[in-house]
């Protein structure tokens, strides 16, 4: 009990006590007794009204002047009143700071409830996507931007990849959205960014590399037929058999690139989701085993484990080259006397397929820029071994259109794990 609470009923006490005895000496203790009650009924009903009315018109009144116990609680309901205004200021200025702060930002920012409903946006996010802050308050963004690619991404809730969005009427502008969502919170921050420039600039760069590679095929191909006949000539000079054999080396690496970037321009190309063809992965697996254990050198041991006989549905030659690009890399890095290990299986997230060797490892630095175009951990082995360095990238792309995604394993020394995984709706179970 406090000091102020104690008192106050001490003297309270004392009044009662006072009044008896005054009473008692008088002969009527009782009367003495319940009028002094009364009185201090009184007293704490003045006092409860005095705080009550404050309490009502504390903004434009001071606490009143009560001493005991009535005093520490005006006092202390005077603190928390301050202290509310107090706060309520501050988060007043950060608000509008926040405002000034959003109104300034070069990118488009809009709040959305729980069930995609906007709440609140910026200037910029209402210019590029043409909202109205109140007429289009409430409404669900994907009823106002309907582009396939977006409504996808909210319906996964932003786990996939942030879509690009082409807005013809907006000055011929490409947006790309990011969902942002607090773990505690049924709220979720849009950001809204302007990509045009770095859109345009992707299409040149795929353009120029399409229209390279397919210029530089024709003359590559007479090359490489001189060099065939230079190679096969019986008069030719031996010193210089070892330089022709060298330049077709270097023209059939050169070949292997424009071909990978042929591919992978045509994956770019056609964009969207795959086929649903159903394809017998266990089958085309077996077949890549056949054709790496036919080559003069390849590991000393290709185990092939098909756990399942479920098809898969997408573009056979698009699944081809995503499996035989990994088992190709695999006994590109691995030794004579190491081991693959090719894995088929299928549970209730999907369809996996995944690439086991004991080669040289990948340094976990080198790990998330594997898929780049021309990455190489080493380059210069890469280059002796015949690499192009488009192969992941071709897999990334591939898988891409069938809705998987790549994980990379791997420990320097110890070899590496390359996991496909496919989404159970591209999984299904073999007829007959």
């Amino acid at each position: 009990m406090s000091r102020p609470a104690w008192q106050h009923l001490v003297w309270i006490a004392a009044v009662v006590a006072l009044a008896g005895v005054v009473g008692f000496l008088l002969g009527h203790a009782i009367g003495f007794v319940a009028i002094a009650l009364a009185l201090l009924l009184a007293l704490q009903v003045r006092n409860l009204l005095r705080l009550e009315h404050w309490l009502r018109h504390r903004t434009v009144e001071s606490p009143p002047d009560m001493t005991g116990l009535w005093g520490e609680v005006v006092s202390i309901s005077s603190r928390i009143y301050r202290r509310k205004v107090f706060h309520k200021r501050r988060v007043l200025t950060l608000l509008r700071e926040f405002r000034r702060m959003t109104s300034a930002m070069p990118d488009g920012a809009i709040l959305l409830g729980p069930n995609r409903e906007i709440l609140w946006l910026n200037r910029v996010a209402g210019r590029w996507l043409d909202l109205r802050r109140k007429v289009d308050h409430g409404i669900r963004i994907d009823n106002l931007v309907r582009h396939p690619a977006f409504v996808e991404y909210l319906e996964k809730g932003g786990t996939s990849a942030p879509p690009r969005v082409h807005l013809p009427k907006q000055g011929d502008r490409w947006l790309e959205f990011h969902l942002v969502r607090a773990s505690d919170s049924a709220l979720q921050l849009m950001i809204v960014r302007d990509v045009t420039s770095e859109a345009r600039l992707e299409s040149m760069r795929k353009d120029f590399v399409a229209n390279a590679s397919h210029e530089l095929r024709s003359p590559l191909t007479v090359v490489t037929g001189y060099l065939d006949a230079l190679s096969d000539d019986p008069a030719l000079d031996p010193a210089w058999q070892e330089p022709v054999r060298e330049m077709r080396r270097q023209s059939d690496r050169m070949r292997s690139i424009v071909q990978d970037l042929l591919e992978l321009s045509k994956l770019e190309a056609e964009g969207g989701q795959a086929d649903c063809d159903p394809v017998d992965v266990g089958g085309m697996l077996a077949l890549i085993r056949k054709e790496v254990l036919a080559r003069p050198e390849h590991p000393a041991s290709f185990d092939l484990s098909l756990e399942t006989d479920a098809v898969l549905l997408g573009s056979e030659g698009g699944l081809h080259s995503i499996f035989s690009n990994l088992v190709s890399n695999a006994v590109k890095y691995t030794p004579v006397d190491g081991a693959i290990v090719v894995r088929w299986w299928t549970d209730a997230k999907g369809g996996h397929v995944s690439v086991r060797d004991t080669g040289i490892g990948i340094p976990a630095e080198h790990l998330p820029r594997l898929t780049e175009r021309f990455y190489r951990v080493d380059a210069g082995r890469s280059r002796r071994m015949g690499g192009s360095g488009l192969g992941l990238a071709i897999v990334k792309h591939a898988l891409q259109r069938h809705e998987g995604r790549l994980e990379i394993e791997s420990e320097e020394g110890k070899g590496s794990t390359f996991t496909c995984h496919f989404p159970a709706a591209r999984v299904r179970a073999k007829d007959g």
